[in-house]
């Protein structure tokens, strides 16, 4: 999901209290994914209901967005609306893979297998976990925002004017939409087993910040969207054989994507209008970001009576949140 620049922007290690009396905007499809992939059992299978429905993100989003609330931080999370147009194929190719990976989890589970990797990758987010997601985050009294299209931008246009501290996102593309700054690993921190190796490495949030990066390696926004572009993004395949730091020496040498793509006589489709996306996206200045004060009946209820979860934990975290909201201001300076 999103293109993939870690290997060119410096990350700075920070712990969650340093972010304590920050507001940061969420998008919410990516976490919701997060969640729905990592919070599964031993073979795979998502938490769910007695009737089925899947909760793993349900309690991604009470407990660990709790924990963050406590922490002091401020979080609004942001729905997507319509993607653009040139999105279409990316999102058919996922949906084949989702599909491919639901049949290797099932052939694997049959024969005994560990099928983990597969049952991550076959995650789906359907309009009933969306709604499901918006409908806890407002109990508890988070803002949420409706984007008109990709929430990525949105959350990017919310923290460039100066509404939120920064945006979160574990993809990139924030950065390519103009977030100043940008934390990843905020809501999944803990240890990650490496793909394919017996090795588990720390997850810790990490922040990015645009000016410094861009002034680091000597390019403006508009050359770090062009290499994107030609890495690939969720709007375009990139360039034959060519990585982040080969579009970086590209773009140095050419100066801009259009002489670099004459020179290697290839096209990238739409390239021009996934250009203009990136750096005006469709957004909107119509929200509200002010924690309200968490419904505790309406959480434990939703959770406990209709999706199974534990009682006694749910109302524990849901009072931990009227809690911090009850010590308003002397624990969160400028909250409301």
């Amino acid at each position: 999901m999103g293109v993939d620049l870690g290997d060119l922007l410096h990350r700075t290690k920070i712990e969650i209290k340093d972010l304590s009396g920050k507001w940061v905007a969420i998008d919410a499809f990516n976490t919701l994914y997060q969640f729905l992939s990592i919070i599964r059992q031993k073979d795979g299978t998502p938490l769910m209901d007695s009737q089925g429905r899947v909760t793993s993100h349900l309690s991604g989003l009470l407990y660990r967005t709790a924990n963050l609330i406590e922490a002091g931080v401020k979080v609004a999370f942001i729905f997507d609306g319509e993607p653009p147009a040139f999105k279409a194929e990316t999102l058919a190719q996922r949906s084949e893979i989702r599909e491919r990976a639901a049949v290797a989890w099932q052939e694997a589970k049959d024969s005994g297998m560990d099928g983990f990797k597969y049952a991550q990758a076959a995650s789906r987010i359907n309009s009933e976990i969306l709604e499901d997601g918006r409908r806890l985050l407002l109990a508890m009294g988070i803002p949420v925002i409706q984007a008109p299209s990709e929430g990525e931008a949105q959350a990017a246009s919310m923290c460039a004017r100066g509404d939120v501290d920064l945006a979160a996102s574990q993809d990139y593309d924030s950065l390519l939409f103009g977030a100043p700054q940008v934390v990843r690993n905020l809501a999944i921190t803990g240890k990650r087993k490496l793909p394919k190796k017996n090795i588990y490495v720390d997850v810790e949030p990490e922040v990015i910040n645009l000016e410094e990066g861009l002034e680091h390696l000597g390019i403006s926004r508009i050359q770090l969207v062009e290499i994107g572009i030609m890495c690939g993004t969720d709007y375009n395949s990139g360039l034959t054989r060519v990585g982040p730091k080969t579009a970086l020496k590209l773009i140095k040498e050419k100066g801009d994507l259009e002489a670099i793509l004459a020179e290697r006589e290839e096209k990238i489709e739409s390239f021009a209008e996934i250009r203009e996306f990136f750096l005006h996206p469709d957004v909107t200045g119509d929200y509200e970001i002010k924690m309200k004060k968490p419904r505790v009946d309406e959480i434990v209820s939703f959770l406990v009576s209709e999706r199974d979860f534990d009682e006694e934990r749910v109302s524990k975290t849901a009072h931990r949140l009227e809690e911090v909201y009850r010590r308003g201001q002397s624990t969160l300076d400028r909250w409301f």
